[in-house]
């Protein structure tokens, strides 16, 4: 453990406004600076949020007013950056942020697979709140103030712990544009698309996401992509694709999005890239052969995922496109069609709905993890295989009746990965971390409080899959590339100080399927912007985080 900081000695009290903050030294800290470079011995430097020298241990003496932390025997890296995280509503519900601040994130990106929430419009905004309420929440009384991107980033910076990124998503582009209709856009709608795509990223967007086995997303064709990636490229930002499989299909989705890179000449970021399924066991070779052909074919491409098997999403993202077009209420009507149930079952069953990535559906793999209807509360923890067997219905039946019961709000785990598919996955040179974790839930899936602890702990101390070295950088360094980030990412002089000190003795995450909301073991210290929000292992409720906007001169605070 952290010795305790060094506190600075007693001073005349000055106005909160005007007090410059202390120095802050790191006392002989094992410096793995996010570069993928050999780990040193240091003393770490931070003046007014600022690393402001790195030096030999015990360079310079003690500045007058300066906090020391003995960092001995432990590692200083850079504040680690979740490359797919959902936290867009739970940043503002809960801005002190427990989930990611215990495990070392000091940056997230918001707005992924196609669907978040600006930018809307009035009715655009209450679909979306039905529609995502599985993995965001839909919190009472809560005060939805924004409707652009601009205006969304703008309420990040009233307050909140970490860093934030945001993408464009794609699928609420299309609600605006032509609502959910299963057809190409006209020409008046792909133009309303790129110019309110072209607003979010002048308003700061990184680049768009996009849900293509998401309703209205998964309606778009590689045309349609291709118009709106050219926006993307032309603002300096990058496509974030949940393509269109995970399971059948699941190579012929990934070299679509390859394809869509070439033809628009937009940079690429494979989210969640995974081979699920039984049809995908032991080929995650074959889709990094396809990535590593990319890349020497020039595109820029670069991926994240978690180190865990399981996935997790919606109950109703199981259902075929043509179930949920024309939104909510058209989707609920459906479920309680008996033809148009009977033609759901067929899909799911017997054919591999596009909405189960192709894959007829096991149903002792997907597990309740969430419901909003407090009576459903029992379903928690259970497989719909052992509820049908528990109410002597078919899997089918408690699917549908689940989704109607709780309004769409159900979210699941998917107990489809396999262990040397993540393994290898995680080896490749243009990989990344991101959570994709929901904060929703009676037992959301852990990896919302533990992936980057479990990269440290199990992946890299246990078992050795990577470096110490290479892990950081797949945390910091290599993300903050891609996010264009000024001067974040790494330890640096005038870097700025997203830092976190952990024990790599002991670091691991705690989270588990039955207990899902523990803190990461091992976390001593987090600071952002030179402000601590985790000391000695606890939160401290500062808010130092800010919205990261692209700008000309990299993605930055303003």
């Amino acid at each position: 453990m952290a010795r305790p900081a060094t506190p600075a000695p007693a001073a005349a009290p000055a106005p909160a406004t005007s007090a410059p903050r202390p120095d802050l030294i790191f006392r002989g800290a094992t410096v793995v600076d996010g570069s993928g470079a050999e780990r040193y011995r240091a003393d770490v430097r931070v003046t007014a949020g600022v690393i402001a020298e790195i030096g030999r241990p015990d360079l310079g003496g003690d500045p007058g007013g300066a906090r020391t932390i003995d960092a001995d025997g432990l590692v200083l890296a850079p504040g680690f950056i979740d490359m797919h995280s959902h936290s867009d509503l739970r940043l503002l519900v809960e801005p002190e942020h427990p989930s990611r601040v215990t495990q070392g994130v000091t940056c997230e990106v918001l707005g992924q697979d196609g669907l978040s929430y600006a930018p809307v419009d009035d009715a655009t905004l209450a679909a979306l709140r039905r529609q995502i309420a599985g993995w965001n929440g839909d919190p009472e009384g809560f005060d939805w103030n924004w409707r652009g991107v601009g205006q969304y980033l703008d309420r990040l910076d009233r307050g909140i712990a970490v860093n934030a990124c945001y993408l464009v998503p794609h699928g609420s582009l299309r609600m605006l544009a032509m609502g959910w209709d299963n057809r190409p856009p006209t020409p008046l709608e792909l133009d309303r698309m790129r110019r309110l795509l072209a607003r979010g990223l002048r308003e700061g967007a990184v680049g768009m996401s996009s849900g293509l086995t998401y309703t209205p997303g998964m309606y778009a064709d590689t045309a349609e992509l291709v118009a709106l990636c050219e926006v993307v490229a032309a603002h300096g930002g990058f496509h974030a694709p949940h393509q269109r499989s995970y399971g059948a299909g699941a190579l012929e989705g990934y070299a679509e999005m390859v394809e869509i890179a070439r033809r628009s000449g937009c940079p690429l970021h494979l989210t969640h890239a995974t081979m699920n399924f039984g049809v995908n066991q032991g080929r995650a070779g074959e889709l990094l052969d396809l990535v590593d052909r990319a890349i020497a074919d020039g595109c820029d491409l670069s991926l994240d995922s978690y180190p865990y098997l399981p996935g997790s999403t919606t109950l109703a993202a199981l259902l075929p496109s043509w179930a949920t077009e024309g939104g909510p209420d058209a989707t609920l009507a459906r479920l309680g069609d008996p033809g148009a149930r009977e033609r759901i079952r067929i899909e799911v069953e017997e054919k591999g709905s596009d909405g189960c990535h192709g894959v007829v559906t096991d149903w002792a793999t997907i597990q309740i993890s969430g419901v909003r209807e407090e009576r459903l509360a029992a379903t928690v923890g259970r497989t719909v295989a052992e509820l049908a067997t528990a109410t002597g219905q078919s899997g089918t039946e408690v699917f549908l009746d689940l989704l109607l019961g709780d309004q769409l709000a159900t979210t699941i785990l998917q107990h489809v990965g396999h262990e040397e598919n993540v393994r290898a996955i995680m080896r490749h040179p243009a990989h990344t971390a991101g959570s994709d974790g929901l904060l929703v839930g009676a037992r959301p899936h852990p990896r919302a409080w533990g992936t980057f602890a479990r990269y440290l702990g199990r992946y890299q101390r246990e078992l050795g899959v990577l470096t110490l070295e290479e892990t950081v950088a797949r945390m910091t360094g290599r993300p903050a590339r891609r996010l264009r980030l000024d001067r974040r990412g790494l330890i640096r002089p005038g870097h700025h100080a997203d830092l976190v000190l952990f024990d790599p003795a002991t670091v691991r995450d705690t989270a588990t399927f039955e207990q899902p909301r523990l803190p990461a073991a091992g976390i001593e210290y987090v600071y952002v912007n030179g402000a601590a929000v985790i000391e000695q292992g606890r939160t401290t409720g500062a808010l130092p985080g800010r919205a990261l906007r692209r700008t000309d001169r990299g993605t930055r605070a303003l």
